[in-house]
């Protein structure tokens, strides 16, 4: 059972567990992080994948036995990670969308992407994809495990970002921000202590992020969706700009013993939606912080999703699966769903118009 207390304009919630959750009017909503992260429109979700990765056998799968696990739906973390969808590989092989965006941030590790349109890449260890799925496409994320000699460590964050009702049907759209052109902006606090903020989407102080795909909500600057992974040292202080009134801003505090927001002591693992339109302090804990910050401006609009199709309505979602069923989106025109690329291949993005990016 809850016991809530209430002083002058502060909740002060104590649970069974004595641990101490405090909300304001500029800091609300605090709730622990589970596998998927509840967000605030324009966003649909995040989740943050952390799998420890033994070393890559001959087909880049796990050295270790697959023993226990139920292989094809493998969500439960055992011997600290998990096979999701994968068979041989680890990961999501060849599924629809319709009617939204998926971003996916990768801090460590790789990923192998293939799709319907017949694009392709192996992107990690910082780069971001941004894919706008729009009328629908088939593609295929998976987690090859390269290194041979040493462990596969994977760590990523997918967001889901919505389209508007007028963009739904848009051609879909498959786009890299590598890791060497997302601006980061360093601040130092009056103690010299440092906070490092990659701007993934939108504008912070002096740095502009990489344009967003063509199509998205992100595109129009008055929508002010940001993307934020803000790492701090220890006992810094930084404070996060603001935003103008009715953007919708989440932080998520992923790593680290705990952070102070605005006054609000957060607790490891947890997020909180912050008032965006004015200035909140942040400062680090007794270790460094590693924090999310998702921001924008809602759609406002009806959102109605079943797997993976968001639509507007019930009978949008019907004909979504009746589309699907019939076209494939376009097929699969690789040997396998959960297609990978060779071992030796490096970085790359083949797109569906021929172009090809290369990186070291």
């Amino acid at each position: 059972m809850l016991t809530t207390m209430y002083v002058v304009g502060v909740k002060t919630l104590f649970s069974q567990r004595n641990i101490k959750i405090m909300e304001t009017l500029n800091v609300k909503n605090i709730k622990p992080l589970g596998f998927q992260w509840e967000t605030s429109d324009p966003f649909l979700f995040c989740v943050h994948h952390e799998d420890h990765y033994p070393k890559g056998n001959d087909k880049m799968g796990p050295d270790a036995s697959l023993d226990g696990r139920q292989i094809g739906q493998d969500f439960v973390v055992k011997d600290g990670w998990r096979m999701y969808h994968g068979t041989t590989v680890p990961g999501f092989p060849g599924h629809p969308h319709r009617g939204f965006e998926t971003i996916t941030v990768v801090r460590k590790g790789m990923i192998d992407h293939s799709d319907s349109k017949g694009a392709s890449g192996r992107y990690g260890n910082g780069d971001v994809q941004w894919m706008t799925a729009g009328s629908g496409v088939q593609h295929a994320e998976m987690f090859p495990l390269i290194n041979q000699q040493k462990d596969n460590p994977l760590e990523l964050f997918q967001i889901w970002l919505n389209l508007p009702k007028a963009n739904k049907f848009v051609e879909p759209h498959y786009g890299m921000i590598w890791k060497d052109t997302i601006p980061i902006y360093t601040h130092v606090d009056d103690l010299g202590k440092k906070t490092k903020v990659e701007v993934i989407a939108g504008k912070l102080v002096n740095k502009t992020a990489a344009a967003p795909p063509p199509d998205s909500w992100a595109t129009e600057i008055k929508n002010e969706v940001a993307i934020l992974l803000v790492q701090m040292e220890a006992g810094a202080k930084w404070t996060v700009p603001h935003a103008s009134e009715g953007v919708n801003r989440t932080i998520y505090f992923f790593e680290g013993d705990q952070l102070i927001v605005d006054a609000v002591i957060l607790n490891n693992n947890h997020s909180a939606i912050i008032k965006a339109d004015v200035d909140i302090t942040l400062q680090s804990g007794t270790e460094k912080s590693n924090i999310l910050i998702l921001q924008g401006k809602p759609i406002d609009e009806s959102v109605v999703q079943n797997g993976p199709f968001v639509m507007n309505t019930r009978q949008e979602i019907q004909q979504a699966y009746a589309d699907y069923r019939q076209t494939a989106f376009g097929g699969w025109p690789w040997p396998v769903a959960g297609s990978v690329h060779s071992r030796e291949k490096g970085r790359f993005a083949s797109h569906s118009d021929g172009r090809t990016e290369t990186r070291e």
